[in-house]
């Protein structure tokens, strides 16, 4: 049975059950319909003087292309809790349409262990991202009518780009200004996809409206004769962007298919962008439940580093404890099999791949000293004697590890985990970071690769370190860097699977996103804009003789 099926088969509870299992008042309780809704903002008033509940991170090992089930065991997960009797509660990123289409066809876990209304949740929710993009565009707007109309500011160089919630490679550069009328302004410009503009990044760290505002406020469009900076403020864009987002900015409040409470909000890529959920549904989540399960994006390497060296810094959390997730299959893949062989016993290659998920325990616990624990997401097809072998190398390194079942069980299928995790959840432990704020762009992006990656060294081409001593001159230099790598590997290369020589990062291009208060920097083959593959999810994806959607997975 697909997952659509499977989440067709379960009738939800109304959103209304779930609100008020929460104890949230009515009046801060926007309903989209029968099973979604929105909390208002202002509702964390009421909860100041609650105390805060645990954060549990999800994070996982270098995937394959399919991904290895990260949001599938972090609802599993959050079911288990609740199931032993633990008041838990999800904090989940909203999936974009462009991987929807593209290669996943959905991310909202899977068989029994997912989040509903699912089908809503994968194309447009309730608005957000298309707000988002919305807001991005009308600044792309404000900008290009301002020259229109005599360019008082004196821009020279635009670098603000618009964006679309699609791959579509082919506005990676695009010409604008092609009318012939006779003030337009002709100039090269380009999109990001929606979940990497520097907009969804604002919006995921701001702290409440005000900070909102002020952070649109500051983003650099571009540069004047001077070679000074231009803020969306000087164009006056901030206020008309806030008030686009203001609906938006209020976090979404969904179910798992066993009932938790689920807060769905904000989606920023991880290979891109910075690949957490928006800070104010964390800390909302943190004052309705105990135990807090959200995930970061792709494998520790990226989602986890930024969570730790962005999203804790901003916002001030801790989180109690790491959960990796891994598969055999994906070990293997890292080992040197073949993916069309991946299915079948290699003991060799999963020796070989286990590097890399002993690799993403050490940074969680000696960069950044947190506990961790394990979570294999079991296949049918992993056998006994792979399941002994990863046990063993695990108990050398002192991790405990879990067996999940959650696809097939559901929760039932991760109260192992959920007892492991509760047993070494502890705040009292002071976490640390990849590298001072107050060291240079440079020295950040190096102490990245270097102690996070594994990389011998980064390169950095002659345009990025002119970017770098420009925003470093402009006083900006003391901002955390968000680091845009294929996900695939430690390195740059996305072919490069088991790191077995030393490597080197090559940065070509650095970003001030000064709005967003991080530095960007662009390694390898890397684009902010994605491309659909040769044959892409949305050819299965269609309508059936009832209207139902199929082909979503």
């Amino acid at each position: 049975m697909e997952d659509i099926e499977i989440a067709r088969s379960i009738k939800p509870k109304k959103i209304g059950e779930i609100t008020t299992k929460l104890a949230i008042p009515e009046e801060f309780v926007e309903q989209y319909g029968k099973y979604k809704a929105k909390i208002q903002n202002k509702y964390m008033n009421e909860l100041s003087s609650r105390e805060n509940g645990k954060v549990i991170l999800v994070t996982s090992i270098n995937p394959t292309p399919l991904g290895e089930g990260k949001t599938t065991v972090s609802i599993g997960l959050a079911d288990a809790m609740n199931r032993i009797d633990k008041k838990a509660i999800l904090a989940l990123r909203e999936p974009s349409m462009g991987p929807v289409f593209g290669i996943k066809g959905g991310a909202t876990g899977g068989g029994y262990a997912q989040v509903v209304p699912m089908e809503n949740i994968n194309l447009h929710f309730t608005g957000d991202i298309h707000a988002i993009t919305s807001a991005n565009n009308l600044l792309a707007a404000m900008i290009d009518n301002h020259l229109y109309f005599g360019n008082k500011l004196n821009i020279k160089r635009v670098t603000w780009k618009r964006c679309l919630d699609l791959n579509d490679r082919s506005l990676r550069k695009v010409q604008i200004g092609l009318s012939s009328e006779k003030r337009m302004v002709s100039r090269e410009d380009g999109f990001d996809i929606s979940v990497a503009s520097e907009v969804m990044a604002i919006f995921c760290l701001a702290k409440d409206l005000d900070d909102l505002k002020r952070r649109l406020g500051n983003i650099i469009i571009g540069y004047n004769n001077e070679d000074k900076p231009v803020f969306a403020r000087d164009l006056k864009a901030e206020g008309a962007m806030t008030v686009l987002l203001q609906e938006a900015f209020n976090p979404n409040i969904v179910q798992t298919l066993e009932g938790t409470p689920a807060i769905i909000h904000g989606g920023p890529f991880a290979n891109i962008a910075h690949g957490c959920n928006s800070i104010v549904a964390t800390k909302m989540a943190m004052k309705l439940g105990y135990y807090v399960i959200t995930e970061a994006g792709f494998g520790a390497d990226l989602g986890a580093e930024k969570f730790f060296d962005i999203k804790c810094r901003t916002a001030g959390i801790v989180p109690s404890c790491v959960v990796c997730v891994a598969t055999i299959k994906a070990l293997k893949y890292h080992g040197g099999q073949e993916i069309s062989d991946i299915k079948n016993e290699n003991l060799e290659c999963l020796e070989n791949g286990i590097g890399n998920l002993i690799k993403h325990i050490e940074n969680i616990k000696n960069i950044y000293k947190r506990p961790v624990v394990v979570a294999i997401n079991r296949f049918v097809q992993d056998t006994d004697n792979e399941i002994q072998l990863l046990k063993e190398k695990l108990a050398e390194v002192g991790v405990e590890m879990s067996l999940t079942e959650v696809w097939a069980k559901g929760g039932e299928g991760a109260i192992d985990l959920a007892e492991k995790v509760i047993s070494i959840a502890d705040n009292a432990k002071t976490m640390e970071y990849a590298y001072h704020l107050n060291d240079t762009i440079e020295n950040k992006i190096r102490s990245v690769a270097q102690k996070v990656y594994g990389a011998r060294d980064v390169i950095f081409s002659d345009e990025a370190m002119e970017e770098i001593q420009r925003i470093e001159k402009l006083g900006y230099g003391n901002y955390p860097v968000c680091i845009a790598k294929t996900q695939y590997s430690f390195s740059d290369d996305q072919k490069n699977l088991e790191c077995k020589e030393p490597f080197d990062i090559h940065v070509r291009e650095i970003i001030l996103k000064n709005g967003a208060e991080f530095v960007v920097a662009i390694t390898g083959n890397i684009f902010t804009m994605p491309g659909l593959p040769e044959i892409p999810a949305a050819e299965k994806i269609d309508l059936d003789d009832f209207e139902n959607v199929i082909g979503l997975f």
